[in-house]
């Protein structure tokens, strides 16, 4: 008798999980669409659905109309069984964090953007307050929150739980992470900004059907993402794609200028004032020459970023290298062909360049898809861990 109990126990879990991914996936369902996925019967899938409704996993959210026969009840996941909030670390002159949270669905309930003097405040506290206030703007409460996810303008080293290769005052502690989990009491997750941006290009925008891409990031600074069939590589220790460290040339016998120097975003605003653009960023500038059509200019910007390109074409070989980042969008296709044309006349290499096709906050967006990921890996684990084990 105890062994059947178990085998009951066992199916019960395997079905409620196996419903609700599909729920989060396929979601909004009938019973009879979900027992088609499933293949489960009739009374078991309503025992199934009526399970995970008292759990608050689930909820009748409409009835289908127009048919023959009763209407049928139609189910989704429901929304508030966990929260994820994405958030963007930004460096820049004024370091900065912009956050978002949505709901299990993926609807997002609340946004914002503000400074963060992290000469003077902990990350924790800043990150903290950030949440809680986002919290606030949502009108939910902080404890709804099952997962934060973290883009850095670094890479995280999962080893030593330490953020290396990072400008921004006091991210590079060790324990930073740890101490920030404890504080909002949930698990908190830390990726490369670039990483991030990638996970959102191929979610949404040109990489969607690319068995595999590099996504090289212009802006403030330089990054680069590597996705292999949708798996994103991070080296030993986390720090695959800090290209801005690579040097382009010897100085004196010793290391000369890197990728920094050559397309960073001062570089780019000191070309900029070089053509007579305007220097409030590096954005602006590239958005200025082409709206100029200030063909100089861009070409010298793309023998730049061809630099660049061309190790990454290189080493990698990949089926798409997308440019991403805000100068990157705002060269757009004027840029992009230039630095085609730029490949072409120094290089053998020929591999497809697209501009991202992300139009919103990549790292943000990057962010909240993997955070909402974790959120519904825990609720469905979490009846996958109701199976007994013996």
């Amino acid at each position: 008798m105890e062994r059947l109990a178990g085998s009951s126990r066992l199916l019960r879990a395997m079905n409620e999980s196996a419903s609700l991914a599909y729920l989060f996936d396929r979601g909004p369902l009938t019973r009879g669409a979900l027992r088609e996925l499933t293949g489960l019967s009739k009374p078991t899938t309503s025992e199934v659905l009526r399970r995970l409704t008292d759990a608050g996993l689930a909820i009748v959210v409409g009835h289908t109309s127009g048919g023959p026969g009763p209407n049928a009840e139609i189910y989704a996941a429901n929304p508030e069984a966990g929260y994820a909030v994405g958030v963007s670390v930004r460096e820049t002159r004024l370091p900065s964090l912009a956050l978002a949270l949505c709901d299990v669905n993926g609807a997002v309930l609340a946004r914002s953007e503000c400074a963060a003097d992290f000469a003077r405040a902990e990350p924790e506290d800043a990150v903290t307050a950030a949440i809680e206030e986002l919290c606030t703007e949502a009108g939910t409460f902080p404890d709804r929150i099952r997962h934060v996810q973290l883009g850095v303008p670094g890479s995280y080293d999962p080893t030593t739980g330490v953020i290396r290769h990072i400008d921004v005052p006091g991210w590079n502690r060790p324990g930073l992470v740890d101490r920030l989990a404890d504080r909002l009491r949930v698990p908190v997750a830390v990726d490369n900004d670039v990483n991030l941006a990638a996970v959102a290009e191929r979610a949404h925008g040109v990489a969607a059907d690319a068995d595999g891409f590099a996504l090289v990031w212009f802006s403030f600074g330089l990054g680069l993402a590597i996705d292999l069939g949708g798996q994103l590589l991070r080296g030993a220790r986390g720090g695959a794609g800090e290209i801005g460290y690579v040097p382009v040339g010897l100085r004196g016998g010793g290391p000369g200028t890197d990728l920094h120097d050559l397309a960073g975003g001062q570089a780019v605003q000191a070309l900029a004032a070089a053509h007579g653009l305007p220097t409030t960023g590096a954005a602006d500038a590239v958005a200025a020459a082409v709206a100029r059509g200030a063909d100089e200019f861009v070409t010298a910007l793309a023998e730049r970023v061809a630099v660049g390109i061309a190790a990454v074409i290189a080493v990698l070989d990949p089926p798409l290298v997308v440019l991403a980042g805000d100068v990157a969008q705002a060269g757009g296709d004027m840029l992009r062909d230039a630095v085609v044309a730029a490949l072409r006349a120094t290089t053998p290499l020929d591999t497809p360049i697209a501009v991202t096709g992300v139009t919103d906050d990549a790292v943000l967006l990057g962010a909240l898809d993997c955070g909402l990921r974790a959120v519904r890996d825990t609720l469905v684990g979490a009846l996958r861990d109701a199976i007994p084990t013996s």
